[in-house]
């Protein structure tokens, strides 16, 4: 059983191409899956991001502030939006889930159709502030079809840009020794709640993709150099950078993190070698652009919002307040979706969550102590950024963190944990593939039965048939459809942790040489080079 598969995994990574399609088909696949099942208005801010989308695909790169009333987490403020003018569909897109949105146990049949009347109105989006290279990307497939199918349209474009994005986190990995291990690593970063945000018109799901992407492509660059392979892996770190900088202002903090610990866990001599690289200097270059052109924009569009925080809100308070919610932020990074209203099974929490803290244990029992400290101070991190950005703006903005928000850089725990573990020789007795194996599976039903507990809240709600029937609301070519893609798409993808190690290039040169040796009598002997212990 376990040679058939992995021959199978072996024909799905024969080569880096055939790797990148394989791997784009797979996560396109599942990020199209949670755009098509999921209703219009059931993911967090996204009638925000859908109007600003619209909205810079028409040229309005820019509009008129207006400040709106609003109610958040109890607290009463003016946000200062942008208004554009655009179809009234888009206006009406805001309160298409209000008869269902924060009631878990309602179905989204209750909605309205949204329809197109052509008549063309002034609406506001909070989103107006953002970059907006992101909503340039996505927003055009609405010009081309216009109601419910260019939203559609829209929500498929930011899964193709996500895919693109986490298929070469897969290549990276698979560039290692031991690529079985960091194969995993990006699997167990790739989040139901990811690939939910990857599905939806919101510029989190690039942010996590090119968070992904930034770690897996960073970290060998520095802890395994190879001069064959450092200028496409400086390619893939300078495309995440430059996508994780172009979102918000945040974006340069993840990428600092990567490349800090990065730098933290260098071999003697490898970041000499990466400056001595051409290459390294022209993404050095473009990345710094991007973050020109980012802080530029940021600066020239300042936050006017009104938030009126009770006094009562102080840091400290808000400090202590997130900290003891930090098993919230976990599970909202693992998925919790819709609007925070549509949570993942049990199973779902605590086979990611056991997955991950076992690579992280592994990786402490086999680490030198700077690995170990990288560990640790990621770990830190994860509980410590959340409550310091809130006791910080607390004040001015209330209480707004999510975990989701700090995904770009949570990512990075299971991915240095399994590239630290892919360094180290496996001793004899130790069943590494098989414990490979059933963590990708597992890892694989448990974003299955996410995806089905979100379908099951939106078709039935939470109180709802087990089997999701009689389905009240139904996606598009019906739920059983999308069940059945994501399902394989998933479980293709766990697939890959079992493919065959790749092969270093003194052992192809020492084949090479011994099969020369062969052909003309020479060297008929000659044992083969042995495989680093330490790769």
């Amino acid at each position: 059983m376990m040679n058939a598969l992995k021959r199978l995994a072996d024909r799905l990574a024969t080569t880096p191409r055939r790797l990148w399609a394989v791997s784009f088909a797979l996560f396109f696949a599942l990020g199209a899956s949670w755009s098509m099942s999921t209703p219009i208005g059931a993911s967090p801010d996204e009638h925000a991001h859908i109007i600003r989308a619209a909205a810079v695909a028409r040229g309005q790169i820019e509009g008129r502030e207006v400040m709106v009333p609003h109610v958040v987490g109890g607290i009463e403020g003016k946000f200062a939006e942008t208004g554009v003018v655009l179809p009234k569909f888009y206006q009406d897109l805001k309160d298409v889930n209000a008869c269902y949105v924060f009631q878990p146990e309602v179905p989204a049949d209750c909605a309205p159709r949204l329809k197109d009347t052509g008549t063309e109105m002034q609406v506001t989006t909070a989103a107006g502030r953002y970059n907006p290279a992101y909503y340039l990307v996505v927003g055009w497939p609405g010009l081309l079809v216009s109601g419910e199918g260019g939203i559609y349209l829209m929500r498929l474009m930011s899964a193709l840009v996500c895919a693109a994005l986490l298929a070469s986190a897969v290549v990276s990995a698979a560039e290692w020794r031991r690529r079985s291990v960091p194969l995993l690593g990006v699997m167990a970063s790739a989040t139901p709640m990811a690939l939910f945000m990857s599905g939806m018109v919101n510029p989190s799901g690039p942010e996590i993709a090119a968070g992904i992407l930034a770690w897996s492509a960073g970290l060998p660059i520095l802890m395994v150099p190879d001069p064959a392979l450092l200028t496409r892996r400086l390619g893939r770190l300078g495309i995440g950078a430059i996508v994780l900088i172009s979102i918000r202002p945040l974006g340069l903090i993840w990428f600092a993190g990567a490349l800090f610990f990065a730098l933290l866990l260098q071999e003697r001599g490898a970041l000499r070698q990466v400056l001595r690289r051409r290459a390294a200097w022209l993404w050095a270059t473009a990345i710094a652009a991007a973050t020109v052109g980012a802080m530029a924009w940021s600066s020239q569009h300042p936050d006017h919002s009104v938030i009126e925080t009770p006094d009562s809100l102080t840091a400290l308070k808000a400090a202590r307040l997130t900290f003891d919610s930090t098993l919230i932020w976990v599970h909202q990074m693992i998925g919790l979706f819709g609007w925070l209203d549509a949570p993942s099974p049990a199973a779902t929490l605590l086979l990611w969550t056991g997955i991950v803290v076992m690579l992280g244990l592994l990786a402490l029992c086999f680490a030198r102590f700077r690995e170990a400290l990288a560990i640790v101070g990621a770990l830190a991190g994860i509980v410590v950024i959340p409550v310091a950005a809130q006791a910080m703006q607390a004040s001015t903005l209330g209480l707004i963190w999510q975990g989701r928000y700090l995904l770009p850089f949570a990512v990075g725990l299971p991915i240095m944990a399994t590239v630290i573990l892919a360094r180290q020789s496996w001793r004899p007795g130790m069943p590494w593939r098989r414990l490979l194996l059933l963590s990708s599976f597992a890892l694989a039903l448990a974003n299955a039965a996410a995806f089905v507990w979100a379908l099951r809240r939106n078709t039935v709600g939470t109180t709802g048939s087990f089997f999701l029937h009689p389905a009240m609301w139904a996606p598009p070519g019906g739920w059983p459809l999308w069940v059945g893609v994501y399902t394989a798409a998933a479980v293709v993808l766990a697939l890959l942790v079992v493919v065959t190690d790749r092969e270093e290039p003194s052992q192809r040169v020492a084949a090479d040489a011994g099969s020369r040796g062969e052909r003309t009598g020479r060297g008929r002997h000659r044992p083969l080079a042995a495989i680093p212990a330490d790769a």
